[in-house]
């Protein structure tokens, strides 16, 4: 029952876990019973009036009717909407193709950079890092970016990427730097200022004001993959005192 869902938020569930998506734990003889629209995330799907766990991880809930597993899972699918950092490894024509970490490369447009045009085109080389969002993203057409919002600006997106760090986490430590609930970013920053990007394939960049700092940031942050906030809060103390 629907009930027996939300109990379960913060434990640990396995693959082939199964709910029901009842209003009521009573089964009416006279009227059709009632499902609750419930919003899936990632380890969750549904089928019917079923809710399936496919993904190991521990369930998480956001009211008042948004689940999902939160795993630690490396490997990146792409979703329509979702902002990644790319590797431009490719010119094929007008098109860029982009390494995402997914299945396949993506492709960007030379026009799809705020105020590109046939005349004016992007100065962007194989090898550069481009922060983009996807426009397209489903198992039957290649992906698609662009470098430009609704509205034409790029709004941050585009190419960068010079004398930083580029490494991969988990997307579970990436949901955790994004939410905007997490204090994790903050306390970062708090430390040790610093510019950072962060993409949704699992891929983040820093730079701060020397490289032994830069790489200090990164190992910091692999590190607190696994940590709880209070453990997190005393490694960042021991660092801030030097004791590290």
């Amino acid at each position: 029952m629907f009930s027996s869902l939300k109990t379960k938020v913060g434990e640990v569930l396995l693959p082939g876990d199964e709910f029901s998506l009842h209003t009521d734990d009573t089964i009416s003889l006279t009227e059709p019973a009632k499902l609750l629209k419930v919003v899936c995330g990632p380890g969750l799907w549904r089928s019917g009036d079923r809710l399936l766990v496919s993904k190991s991880g521990v369930l998480r809930h956001k009211p008042p009717n948004t689940f999902w597993m939160d795993c630690q899972q490396r490997r990146y699918v792409p979703a329509k909407g979702e902002t990644v950092i790319g590797i431009v490894v490719a010119k094929s024509g007008d098109v860029f193709k982009v390494d995402v970490g997914g299945s396949e490369h993506a492709s960007l447009s030379y026009l799809a950079f705020e105020g590109a045009t046939k005349r004016n085109r992007p100065n962007v080389q194989v090898g550069d890092l481009v922060f983009s969002q996807f426009v397209v993203a489903n198992k039957d057409m290649e992906p698609e970016l662009v470098c430009v919002d609704s509205s034409g600006r790029a709004n941050g997106m585009g190419v960068f990427g010079g004398g930083g760090l580029l490494f991969r986490v988990s997307l579970g430590l990436i949901r955790r730097l994004l939410s905007p609930l997490g204090d994790l970013q903050a306390e970062l920053q708090q430390l040790f200022p610093c510019e950072l990007v962060v993409g949704m394939n699992g891929r983040i960049w820093v730079k701060s004001s020397s490289i032994q700092r830069t790489l200090v940031i990164a190992n910091l942050l692999e590190s607190c993959e696994n940590m709880t906030p209070p453990q997190r809060r005393q490694l960042f103390r021991r660092v801030a005192q030097g004791a590290l």
